[in-house]
C-alpha cells in the first residue's frame, strides 16, 4: 500500500510539472509587449578538444609513407611529447608506445623505412649553441646517419638525397622571422623540388599565431635570418607558411614542390599553446617564447639578452645601461658555452613576470638606446639583418616616436595580410 501510494503521488507531481513547465514555455516566448524573445537554452558545458600537432595525427601520414625511403628533418621538438600511454595501430595491431617519442623512433615503431635524419640549427637532440658548426653524424639510438644544415651545407646536395623516396618535416617554429627553422624549411622545399622528392609537412601550432606585426623585409637585406618579404612576427604555422612559399614562387627559379600538410586538429590560431618542449637551448620556457622576437632585436646591438643565465630572453642588460635594481652576470651555461659580456655585471631590465605581449614590443629597444652610455656603439651590422630594413635603426637613432614606427609599418602589415589569406590553414 504504502508503495503504491508513493507511485500515485509521484505520477502527479510529475504530471503538474510538466503543465507547469509548458506553460511557464509558452509565456517564455513573448513579452509583455508581445515582442518575440530568444529561447532560454540549458546551459551545456562545452567539451574542449585537446590540441593535436600534425605528428599527433599519425594516421594521416603512415599510410603515406608505407613501402617508402624515407627522409627526415627533425629536432628535439618533432614527435608526440605528452604524459602517459598512447595506443598506436601497426597492421590492425595495437601497441602500446610512450607519449613523448621522437618522430624518427615513432616512424620506426610503424615500421616506416627511415633512411636519413636531416638535423638543422642546434642539432638533431637541439643541444648545440646558437651559430655553433653542427657536423655530420650517426645517431646513437637509431645508428640513422645525421646529416646536418646549418652552416655550408644548409640546402641537402643531390648525393644526400639519393634513395630517398619522400621527405618528412617536423620542426616546432614559434613564429618570427629570423628564427632559422624556417629558413632550413625554405632549402628543404627547395632540394625536394629540383630533386623531384614529396614533401610531407607535420604542421605544428604557432605560440605566437595571433601575432602579425613588424617590418617587412627589404629583399636586398634577405639572409639566413631572413629569407622572404615577411614582417618580423607573421602569425602562420610552418605548413601554411610553407604553402606561402611554394604559392607565391620563392624558390630558386620558381620552383615548387609536391607539397603535403598534415595539419593540427583542434587548433585555432587565437589559442594558446604552451611548447612541452624547448625549441632550442635559449627559450626555455613560455615567457621567452612570447618575449623572443621583441628581445631578439638586441642581438644587433651591445645588449645581452641573458644568453649565460637561466633567464633567456626574459632579461635585457649590459655594462653600460644605467645602474638598477636589476642585474646579471653571464657565465658559461647550457646554451651559451661564451656568452655575451661572460663574468661582467649588466644592468637592466627583469621582464620575468610581465604580462604575455601581443605585439612585437619597442619600448625596451628604444629605451635602452636612449640610456646607453655611448650610442655610437649601440648597434652593430646584425641589426639591419634582424629588423629586415636600415629603416628601423635609422628611426631609433633620429628619436621618431614608436607610434609613428608603428604607422610606417602598417601599409606593408595589411598587403602581407591580404596576400598571406589564401595559404591559410585554421581561419
Amino acid at each position: 500500500m504504502i508503495l503504491n501510494s508513493v507511485f500515485k503521488n509521484t505520477v502527479l507531481l510529475f504530471v503538474i510539472l510538466m503543465i507547469s513547465c509548458g506553460s511557464s514555455s509558452n509565456k517564455s516566448q513573448t513579452n509583455k509587449n508581445n515582442y518575440p524573445i530568444a529561447d532560454i537554452q540549458p546551459f551545456v558545458k562545452p567539451i574542449i578538444s585537446e590540441i593535436q600537432t600534425g605528428a599527433d595525427n599519425f594516421g594521416a601520414y603512415t599510410p603515406l609513407l608505407k613501402d617508402k625511403k624515407v627522409g627526415v628533418v627533425t629536432n628535439q621538438t618533432g614527435g608526440i611529447h605528452k604524459k602517459g600511454k598512447m595506443i598506436v595501430h601497426n597492421g590492425g595491431e595495437a601497441d602500446e608506445t610512450d607519449q613523448d617519442i621522437s618522430i624518427v623512433d615513432l616512424l620506426l615503431n610503424q615500421k616506416i623505412q627511415v633512411s636519413k635524419i636531416f638535423a638543422p640549427e642546434h642539432g638533431f637532440r637541439g643541444t648545440a649553441d646558437a651559430g655553433e658548426h653542427v657536423v655530420d653524424g650517426k645517431d646513437t639510438k637509431t645508428g640513422l646517419p645525421i646529416i646536418s644544415l646549418y652552416g655550408d651545407n644548409k640546402k641537402p646536395k643531390p648525393e644526400q638525397l639519393s634513395g630517398i623516396d619522400i621527405m618528412v618535416f617536423d620542426i616546432q617554429d614559434v613564429g618570427a622571422r629570423f628564427y632559422t627553422y624556417i629558413s632550413t624549411l625554405h632549402y628543404i622545399m627547395e632540394a625536394c623540388a629540383e630533386n623531384s622528392i614529396p614533401l610531407l609537412i607535420l604542421d605544428r601550432p604557432n605560440p605566437n599565431g595571433s601575432i602579425v606585426d613588424g617590418p617587412i623585409l627589404e629583399k636586398e637585406y634577405t639572409s639566413f635570418v631572413g629569407m622572404h618579404q615577411i614582417p618580423l612576427l607573421h602569425g602562420m604555422t610552418i605548413g601554411e607558411y610553407a604553402q606561402m612559399i611554394n604559392g607565391e614562387k620563392w624558390l630558386k627559379n620558381g620552383v615548387q614542390c609536391k607539397l603535403t600538410v598534415i595539419p593540427c586538429l583542434n587548433y585555432k590560431r587565437e589559442m594558446e599553446y604552451s611548447l612541452p618542449v624547448k625549441p632550442s637551448p635559449n627559450l626555455p620556457n613560455d615567457q621567452a617564447i612570447n618575449l623572443y622576437a621583441s628581445l631578439c632585436l638586441f642581438e644587433g646591438t651591445n645588449v645581452s639578452v641573458g644568453r649565460g643565465t637561466e633567464m633567456q630572453f626574459q632579461i635585457y642588460g649590459s655594462p653600460f645601461l644605467p645602474k638598477s635594481d636589476f642585474s646579471f652576470t653571464p657565465i658559461p651555461n647550457f646554451g651559451a658555452k661564451e656568452p655575451l659580456y661572460k663574468n661582467q655585471l649588466c644592468y637592466g631590465e627583469n621582464l620575468t613576470k610581465i604580462e604575455k605581449v601581443n605585439k612585437l614590443e619597442l619600448k625596451w629597444l628604444i629605451k635602452a638606446y636612449n640610456t646607453t652610455a655611448d650610442k655610437s656603439k649601440f648597434f652593430n651590422d646584425f641589426f639591419t639583418k634582424l629588423a629586415g630594413t636600415k629603416k628601423l635603426r635609422e628611426q631609433i637613432e633620429k628619436g621618431v616616436s614608436e607610434e609613428e614606427i608603428r604607422k610606417s609599418w602598417e601599409k606593408g602589415l595589411n598587403d602581407f595580410k591580404e596576400m598571406r589569406k589564401k595559404y591559410l590553414i585554421y581561419n
